[in-house]
């Protein structure tokens, strides 16, 4: 008897060994379907070259998707200081790795005193506007403080360490950087100008060294004593002191005050996915509203026509110009209604808005509800993916290039001009109240995939993201080349801009529609992002900034 049950249990143990060698072997043959280039932990998608690495490092360390965000982003307010910085503010969307999605909220807010007639000084048309009067209360340092409570692993000091040192001994200037420093007006902004010239006041050009010595020191003092001594101790006094001397109207009391907002994700059904969005006053709304427009055409496949290529992006424009005349919905929910905004994420909103698209005409700004607003650009993004499936999406900015152009000379910061962002959205600015934005950091979840992305370029964000994910999810086509696709994008005017490399016969065909064309000298949209699909992992970034992501 007793053999009996030993042979039962010798057999049971080899079936059960059987079946775990089997497993193996799939797993193995899974992972060998990896394409070169892709990764089987980990990722992360900066800007540069250079931060994806740092964010990798803290993974590698055992951070978490959060921390290894945070050191990218370090890295990047020096590597493309013009797009950001702690002198800006970010929108976080975390995914934890249960599948729980928040949004941490560190944008920008309009000072206490913020100067009653400050709209009447806005453009009627784009342009980089420098100046105090439109610096907004930063938010950057508090983001990334409450993102760290609640989802960093490694200390706080060690995400800082990495950009300290470069920013101290220095490090040659990358092309991208190189090309805004020489666009720097000298007449108008000596102390940007100083920040950038060398020992005989001569612009810094592209391979040369550059130190960030001031802000290696701030940051070295966040590292140390934590955010607070950004928003109520020495840096903050040093801070509004040269604001207030460059004519500002921040004060002390706004940065002890400045609060984060952690709030639940928005949620909207995308096919096999569910689409996590930040809520007003950020651009998901607009993103998710083209999507659920341009899926009710049914796209199953790339169009491969003339013929249909001008179909398809007859509706994705005429789908813009009626979210371009939604935009002065989108407000601070603190100060306005979030029902009408909500709306926008509804299929039952997007049918209403697809019946209104006529196939064969467009129409004049009027039948598009359009009032004039201006156009924004700049912000960098970082898109990461932990190895436990959790997942950080975070796009950041000092809005245009080199915020308001005001640098702090005792801390090294390059202040904002976020608040440019009411003109033509708001009648007025309440104080505390965050601008309108088109940031949207986003994560998608299926059963079986996940996908982290997020883009930069201000009011291009949204076409650049939508052009992205159409041609993903739906085209088939890989994240690369999704992201590649040179996108078309519809101002503020109506006017319709189309990046170099598109299709010129597809072009005179839609002019034939009456679409207005109007040529752009550049365009900044820049997607950065990470997916997972069975088991392997393919992280890009866009080639337009000349990243390069990283992931092990």
């Amino acid at each position: 008897m007793a053999r009996s049950k030993a042979r039962v249990y010798t057999c049971c143990a080899l079936m059960l060994l059987f079946l775990i060698v089997i497993i193996v072997s799939i797993v193995v043959l899974v992972r060998r379907k990896c394409q070169d280039g892709t990764f089987s932990k980990a990722a992360v998608a900066a800007d540069s070259k250079k931060c994806s690495e740092i964010g990798r490092e803290m993974l590698q360390r055992g951070g978490s998707a959060v921390d290894g965000a945070i050191a990218a982003l370090l890295c990047t307010s020096i590597m493309n200081p013009q797009s950001m910085g702690i002198g800006g503010g970010s929108m976080f969307t975390v995914m934890d790795s249960s599948g729980i999605v928040k949004i941490i909220n560190s944008r920008e807010r309009a000072p206490s005193k913020v100067k009653s007639d400050l709209l009447k000084s806005c453009p009627k048309t784009f342009q980089l506007m420098s100046g105090s009067k439109w610096i907004g209360v930063p938010g950057e340092i508090r983001g990334y403080e409450k993102a760290h409570r609640l989802y960093g692993k490694l200390p706080w000091a060690s995400l800082f360490q990495p950009t300290i040192q470069l920013a101290r001994e220095g490090f040659p200037i990358p092309p991208v950087q190189g090309q805004y420093i020489q666009n720097i007006d000298m007449s108008k902004t000596q102390p940007l100008q100083k920040l950038f010239s060398d020992a005989n006041g001569n612009l810094l050009k592209t391979g040369d060294i550059v130190k960030f010595e001031k802000l290696a020191d701030t940051l070295e003092m966040i590292a140390n004593h934590g955010a607070d001594i950004f928003y109520t101790g020495r840096i903050a006094e040093d801070l509004i002191r040269d604001i207030q001397k460059e004519g500002g109207t921040l004060t002390l009391q706004d940065l002890a005050s400045y609060e984060v907002t952690v709030t639940d994700a928005w949620v909207v059904p995308l096919g096999e996915y569910q689409m996590y969005i930040p809520p007003p006053p950020a651009g998901g709304i607009i993103l998710s509203l083209i999507l659920n427009i341009m899926k009710g055409y049914q796209l199953n496949s790339a169009p491969l026509t003339v013929k249909q290529k001008t179909w398809f992006y007859h509706r994705y424009i005429e789908a813009f110009k009626f979210a371009n005349g939604l935009k002065k919905d989108i407000r601070d929910p603190q100060f306005a209604s979030e029902k009408m905004a909500k709306k926008f994420t509804e299929d039952i909103f997007a049918n209403h808005i697809r019946s209104l698209i006529s196939s064969n005409k467009t129409h004049d700004p009027l039948y598009y509800n359009i009032t004039p607003y201006l156009d924004s650009l700049g912000t960098t993004h970082v898109s990461v993916l932990a190895e436990d499936g959790s997942a950080a999406s975070v796009t950041s900015t000092i809005n245009h290039i080199f915020g308001s152009r005001v640098v702090s000379q005792s801390t090294g910061v390059i202040l904002n001009n976020e608040l440019s962002d009411f003109c033509g959205r708001v009648d007025n600015i309440f104080p505390g109240e965050q601008p309108p934005s088109s940031m949207s950091p986003a994560v998608l979840k299926s059963q079986s995939k996940t996908l982290v992305i997020g883009s930069t370029g201000g009011s291009m964000i949204t076409t650049a993201m939508a052009s992205t994910l159409i041609n993903n999810l739906w085209f088939g086509k890989s994240l690369k080349d999704s992201i590649a696709v040179p996108v078309v994008f519809v101002n503020s005017q109506n006017a319709v801009k189309f990046e170099p490399g598109f299709d010129e016969h597809v072009i005179e065909a839609l002019k034939a529609l009456g679409h207005n064309r109007e040529l752009a000298l550049k365009f900044f949209n820049v997607v950065n992002a990470v997916e997972k699909v069975d088991g392997c992992i393919c992280a890009v970034s866009d080639a337009r900034k000349l990243g390069e992501a990283a992931g092990y």
